[in-house]
C-alpha cells in the first residue's frame, strides 16, 4: 500500500511513545526524526551492551552536540536505563529523548520512574478510516483490521494469521509472563468470545479451564501488552442502577477475526457485530489519544436492561454512540439512546448503521458507520464526524 500520512504529531520536548507492535512507532519517528541517534534495544548485540551497563548512555549521548534528539527503541527492555535518561535531563544539556515501548504499564509493574513527569506519555494506535483515505473500505478493515504492519504487507492475511505468534514468542514467551503458554493461548481464544462484551471473568476462566486467579493474571499481560483494554461504565451522577463490570476488547477488529473461533453453531451476526462495535472503540480511542484535550470512553448499561455501547466523555465532548450491525434503523434501535438522553440531557446521541443514507429519527441522528469513521479526524469533534 501507499505510505500513509499519519495524523500524530510530535508533541514537542522528551516524550514516550507506546503503542502495540506493528502500529508504526519506528517507522513515524524515523520519518521525523531522521539525524536522531538511536538506540534500538531490539537489536541483540545493542541489548546485550546496555543491559549490561545501562551507565554506557551517560557517554554515549554526552559525546552527542548539544539539543540532539535520542531514540531509544523498546525502551521497556532495559527500564534501568531510564535512570540515565533522567539524569541527562537535569544536566539540561536541551537533549530531546523519544522512548518508544509497549506499555507504559509494563515498565511501571518493573518499580521504574517514568522520568517523574520529565517525559509526557502518549501513543500510538492502529490507523484510523480518516488516514488511508480512499484506501478505507469497511469490510477490509473487519476482516484485516487497520494495524499499519498487516496493512502494509504483501500477504495480509497470513501476516495477521502470524501477529499473535509474533506477540506470544517474542513477548509473553521470551519475558517469561507466564508459566503455561499453551494455557494462555487458549485464554486468547475465550477472551474473543468476550470481545464486546461485558467481562464476566468466571466465564472466561472456565472456558479456558484455568483458575479465576490466573485469567485475571493473563488479562494483566495483555493489557501490559496493549493488546486489549477494558471500558468501564458511565456512572456520573447516576439516576438509575448500572452495571459495574467493564466491557472488553482486543486492541483491533483484525486480530480480533484472526482470533475468534468458528464452528456450525456461530451465526454470522455474533462475530459481524463484535467485530463492527470493536472497529468503532477502536478508532474512538485513536481520536482522544490524539486530541489536545484527550475524551474517556465508556460504555452506559443499567441493571433494567438498556445499553449504549459508547459514552465519550470530555472537556469538550459529551456524546453517547450505540452502533447497529444492520441496514436498517427500527425503533428499538433507539431505545437506549432516548433513555440516555433522558437522563443526560446535555449528551448528544448518534446511532451508527451499515446502512447509507444518514437519517433523523426522533431528534437522534443516524448515520452510515463507514461516513463517521472516515470523518473522524483529532481536530474534529464527534459530531463533526457525523457531518
Amino acid at each position: 500500500m501507499e505510505t500513509v500520512s499519519r495524523v500524530f504529531e510530535d508533541p514537542g520536548g522528551s516524550f514516550f511513545l507506546f503503542g502495540p507492535r506493528g502500529t508504526g512507532k519506528t517507522t513515524w519517528l524515523r520519518g521525523e526524526f531522521p539525524d536522531a541517534l538511536w538506540i534500538d534495544l531490539n537489536d541483540p548485540e545493542v541489548h546485550r551492551t546496555y543491559q549490561a551497563r545501562p551507565e554506557r548512555l551517560l557517554d554515549r549521548v554526552r559525546a552527542e552536540p548539544y539539543g540532539c534528539v535520542v531514540v531509544v527503541d523498546e525502551v521497556q527492555r532495559v527500564p534501568e536505563l531510564l535512570s540515565a535518561v533522567h539524569l541527562l535531563i537535569e544536566e539540561q544539556r536541551r537533549t530531546r529523548f523519544v522512548l518508544t515501548g509497549s506499555s507504559a504499564r509494563k515498565l511501571r509493574r518493573t518499580g521504574v520512574n517514568l522520568l517523574a513527569g520529565r517525559a509526557i506519555l502518549r501513543s500510538l494506535h492502529p490507523f484510523l478510516a480518516s488516514e488511508l483515505a480512499d484506501g478505507f473500505v469497511l469490510e477490509d478493515a473487519l476482516r484485516l483490521g487497520m494495524v499499519p504492519l498487516v496493512r502494509a504487507a504483501q500477504d495480509p492475511e497470513e501476516t495477521l494469521r502470524s501477529y499473535l505468534g509474533l506477540y506470544i514468542r517474542e513477548e509473553v514467551q521470551a519475558e517469561g509472563l507466564v508459566r503455561n503458554l499453551g494455557a494462555f493461548q487458549r485464554f486468547l481464544e475465550a477472551a474473543s468470545l468476550s470481545h464486546g462484551a461485558v467481562l464476566n471473568i468466571s466465564n472466561v476462566a472456565r472456558e479456558c479451564q484455568v483458575g479465576r486467579k490466573v485469567v485475571e493474571g493473563y488479562l494483566g499481560v495483555l493489557e501490559d501488552l496493549l493488546l486489549a483494554f477494558r471500558v468501564p461504565v458511565f456512572s456520573r451522577r447516576a439516576k438509575r442502577k448500572v452495571v459495574q463490570h467493564p466491557k472488553l476488547y482486543l486492541f483491533d477488529a483484525g486480530v480480533f477475526n484472526a482470533l475468534r473461533r468458528r464452528g456450525p453453531l456461530d451465526r454470522s451476526e455474533e462475530i459481524e457485530g463484535p467485530a463492527l462495535e470493536g472497529l468503532v472503540a477502536q478508532a474512538l480511542r485513536a481520536w482522544s489519544a490524539y486530541r489536545r484535550d484527550p475524551a474517556e470512553l465508556y460504555y452506559w448499561r443499567t441493571r433494567g436492561g438498556s445499553e449504549v455501547d459508547f459514552v465519550v466523555y470530555g472537556p469538550d465532548t459529551f456524546c453517547a454512540i450505540e452502533v447497529k450491525n444492520s441496514r436498517d434503523v427500527r425503533s428499538d434501535d433507539l431505545r437506549a439512546l432516548k433513555a440516555f438522553r433522558e437522563d443526560y440531557p446535555e449528551a448528544s446521541v448518534l446511532l451508527l448503521y451499515r446502512g447509507r443514507d444518514p437519517l433523523l429519527q426522533d431528534g437522534i441522528r443516524c448515520l452510515p458507520v463507514e461516513k463517521f469513521l472516515r470523518g473522524l479526524r483529532p481536530d474534529r469533534g464527534l459530531m463533526g464526524a457525523a457531518g
